[in-house]
């Protein structure tokens, strides 16, 4: 009897062991999804091809991030087997969110710091200026690229367009837009929370012609205006001659500028262009004036995030 349940036992191990490798498992279907850019063809390609020496009930992730190392845009590949013949692959990617500019050359870099090269580079890609540029495939460990990229990577799709280049100055991380306008960051922490603030004030009419929105405090943002400015009313419904209706554009807008916001360190960046809300008329001329902007919390004095402070030099760019 034991003798029996032996044999048994290593006809079934033979067994499964010669339908691993056998034609009836092997991949004949592969779907690839969560790709994008220049490299989407070659990335597949080199997945489709390791994926076919495979079989569906002997599926070797490793193999297949091995298959597309060489592309710094591939974070995470997934697989999953269906019996007999299909095998889905769905690809994370680390998408760039700024051009690194050193020397005059540029090469797209990742919110993690993980520098891609310039294949992927894009016109509506924000500047980061630097004194160094590793390899593509190598990341960057300065603090002062690493957290202007953390808080470029959690930008909103229809925000992230709108940023010309990035630094580290006097309010810690300061985004400058096409326009003019900077807005202060401070540092990388909670980017969602100040991107939302951020997107709050772009959408209210009472930031208009604002010099810089500071949202180092998401809770407590602040517009700063230039000298000779005066700032408009704010538009809420405590204020003389807000409507309801006003209100609900206001909110309207801000959902619609804060779709698509990120979590930080996906590195998820729009590759083109989208019209959105911003202050007109933003120049470059140092703030001397400062409101509490639209959603802020009452002020019991003269906090950090309402401060007036002169615009920092940016480097490079």
């Amino acid at each position: 009897m034991l003798l029996s349940g032996v044999f048994v036992a290593g006809a079934l191990a033979g067994g499964w062991l010669w339908l691993r490798s056998s034609p009836l498992a092997a991949v004949a279907q592969v779907q690839i999804s969560g790709v994008h850019g220049p490299e989407a063809s070659a990335i597949e390609a080199a997945l489709d091809s390791a994926a076919r020496d495979m079989n569906t009930l002997d599926v070797n992730p490793a193999a297949l991030r091995a298959a597309v190392s060489s592309f710094g845009v591939v974070r995470e590949v997934h697989a999953v087997a269906s019996f007999p013949h299909d095998l889905r692959i769905r690809v994370v990617e680390q998408l760039p969110v700024a051009a690194l500019l050193v020397g005059g050359q540029r090469t797209a870099v990742a919110a993690d710091g993980m520098v891609l090269g310039p294949a992927l580079l894009s016109g509506s890609l924000p500047v980061l200026a630097g004194v160094y540029a590793p390899a593509a495939g190598a990341r960057l460990r300065s603090a002062s690229m690493l957290a202007p990229l953390a808080v470029l990577g959690a930008a909103p799709t229809r925000l992230a367009p709108l940023v010309a280049r990035a630094f580290v100055g006097t309010n810690g991380v300061t985004l400058a837009m096409h326009n003019g306008l900077l807005a202060y960051f401070g540092d990388a922490t909670r980017p969602r929370a100040k991107w939302l603030s951020l997107a709050r004030v772009l959408a209210d009419p009472s930031s208009a012609g604002a010099s810089y929105i500071d949202v180092r405090l998401p809770e407590r943002p602040a517009a700063g205006f230039p000298a000779g400015t005066t700032p408009p009313a704010a538009s809420s419904e405590a204020t003389a001659g807000a409507s309801a209706g006003q209100t609900s554009t206001t909110e309207a807008a801000v959902a619609e500028l804060a779709a698509g916001l990120t979590p930080a360190g996906t590195g998820a960046a729009a590759s083109g262009r989208e019209a959105a809300s911003a202050p007109a008329g933003a120049g470059q001329s140092p703030p001397t004036q400062a409101q509490a902007a639209p959603g802020a919390a009452p002020e019991t004095g003269a906090g950090e995030a309402g401060e007036a402070s002169p615009t920092p030099a940016a480097p490079g760019g």
